[in-house]
């Protein structure tokens, strides 16, 4: 069956892009391009979803119960099976992007969990805020790693799982979305775990629904590309993002060319380029050759203001081409703009260099021309967040741009909240990306900054993260161990917790082994208060050690 032969309101969803060809009952088409347009809180509070979120009756306590026997999960306005599906896909599109909206790519969501459920035949004194968070963070926990317990609305993930699960017999792309909301969940686990045996077997008859239409292909191929990625099969993934690439048409050649890299280079010497041409798409013209400043809703990307490097390769105009290359006609300082799709395969393909090379400057001078290539021009709010935040990364280890590494991961993280871009754009290819979420970013935006000694910045974003061993060893280097003191104390009396100790405790199969857990954690904050107390040092390392 072809995705064409199913509904085009299907395709919308899918595409991110809506369409006039999307036909319908009026209520369902409104409420499908509230979705694609970024409408979440008032698709998600509208009667649809109210219906469909009403917590049934019980005579038992439904706080025992799991989320899949909460709800209602049906609407009374049509009996129609096929739009009971369709309804019930908009609203899992809904949970799902509303869920990454929180969490990746902003602005703040001004929803709670309770403006989205209705407990109108429930006491709604046990059902809280706290309470519902509290219960989605331990039902997404799956093979034995919990989920991350700072995770923003958990349960939109959670009501997206249970929307999908439920059996399609009209909607040919549910499958798909089984596999965007699985990725999106292994993101927030602590470590990668296998796919459900279900998942795989279901999305074999989706290449041959996508084959006539390039992009949707390619999205397919790249989305399995990027789940074989997280769970390293790198041999795979690679396979699948070459094919991505041959679906989309996108030609690109991985070569050399004589150019500069220095202002006072004499000598044009051999530089790594990628040439790269997307195919002509319909629905837009081709981009301008050159093209290079970046749309007003784009991500800033800052310029190196080096006294000796350049602000990027200069290549010389009259270069030999490879015989028989097929992209021979390009000019390596001049190339077309790529379609962001085609730039998130190009980034894709980055990261699999990485995966399958030793950790090395070589494989930094590799992965550089696909940052670079796709760099170049600003296409969509998110890709161009990648693609600077991969660039920020191969910067972190040189001298000359270490300083600009960390202000650009800093002004990634900052534009996070503000609403300088549309919603729509900003997740229109997030599935096409293995863009962190925003506690990994600010996590990584801390340990370079306390590499680089800008401890208090560091500080604020340790304490955000309640990474508390990370917030003592910060108040240590500021010469504050006062501050460091009650921190520890508090950690030891349990007034506090710290991340990855709730991350490691859920993991834990029985009660020996977290007891086993605690004390080994106990001790080595015994030890770090003994550092942070020299006098008491003695009697702080010997409680720690009597403790093991």
């Amino acid at each position: 069956m072809s995705l064409d032969d199913g509904h085009p309101l299907e395709k919308a969803l899918l595409a991110g892009k809506w369409t006039e060809q999307v036909q319908g009952p009026s209520w369902l088409v409104d409420l499908a391009k509230k979705v694609v347009d970024g409408a979440f809180v008032e698709v998600l509070t509208s009667p649809f979803a109210r219906e469909f979120f009403t917590v049934r009756s019980s005579q038992t306590d439904i706080s025992d119960l799991p989320f899949d026997e909460w709800f209602v999960l049906a609407s009374h306005s049509t009996e129609h099976p096929e739009q009971q599906e369709l309804l019930r896909l908009v609203l899992a599109v809904a949970c799902l992007h509303a869920f990454l909206q929180a969490n990746w790519t902003g602005p703040d969501l001004n929803l709670r969990s309770l403006d989205i459920i209705t407990t109108q035949s429930v006491n709604p004194s046990k059902i809280t805020e706290d309470f519902l968070r509290q219960k989605a963070i331990t039902e997404l926990a799956y093979g034995g790693e919990p989920a991350y317990h700072l995770a923003e609305i958990p349960l939109l993930l959670c009501l997206a799982k249970i929307l999908l699960d439920r059996p399609y017999n009209h909607c040919s792309s549910a499958q798909w979305w089984k596999l965007r909301a699985w990725l999106v969940h292994e993101h927030i686990l602590d470590e990668p775990t296998d796919t459900p045996a279900d998942l795989l077997p279901s999305l074999q008859s989706l290449p041959s629904a996508v084959a006539a239409e390039p992009d949707l292909h390619g999205r397919l191929l790249l989305e399995e590309g990027l789940l074989d990625h997280k769970l390293s099969n790198d041999r795979s993934a690679a396979e699948r993002f070459v094919s991505a690439a041959q679906a989309t048409r996108l030609e690109f050649e991985l070569t050399g060319a004589l150019g500069k890299r220095t202002k006072f280079q004499q000598k044009d010497v051999t530089q790594l380029v990628l040439l790269a041409e997307s195919r002509i798409r319909d629905d837009h013209p081709a981009a301008e050759k050159g093209k290079t400043s970046p749309e007003p809703s784009q991500p800033e990307t800052l310029a190196l203001n080096d006294d000796t490097l350049l602000e990027q390769t200069q290549f010389t105009s009259s270069f030999p081409a490879t015989p028989g290359s097929r992209l021979a006609h390009l000019d390596p300082s001049s190339q077309p703009a790529l379609d962001p799709l085609d730039q998130c395969i190009l980034l894709a393909m980055c990261l699999n260099v990485r995966n399958m090379s030793p950790s090395h400057g070589l494989t930094a001078e590799q992965m550089a021309p696909y940052v670079d290539r796709v760099i170049a021009h600003a296409r969509n709010w998110s890709v161009h967040t990648m693609a600077l935040l991969l660039r920020s990364r191969l910067e972190a280890n040189r001298t000359r741009t270490v300083e600009r590494s960390a202000l650009q991961l800093q002004a990634l993280v900052d534009q996070m909240p503000t609403a300088d871009s549309t919603i729509q754009e900003r997740l229109l290819y997030i599935h096409d990306l293995d863009l962190p979420n925003k506690w990994e970013m600010q996590r990584e935006l801390a340990l370079r900054f306390l590499s680089l000694g800008v401890v208090k910045s560091a500080l604020e974003i340790f304490e955000r993260l309640e990474m508390w061993e990370e917030v003592v060893k910060c108040w240590q280097s500021l010469e504050k161990p006062e501050k460091g003191i009650e921190i520890v104390r508090d950690l030891l009396e349990g007034r506090k917790a710290e991340a990855d100790v709730v991350t490691t405790r859920g993991k834990a199969t029985s009660d020996s082994r977290k007891l086993a857990l605690d004390t080994a954690r106990e001790a080595k904050l015994w030890c770090l208060l003994g550092d942070l107390e020299p006098e008491k040092a003695l009697e702080h390392y010997n409680r720690a050690w009597g403790g093991i």
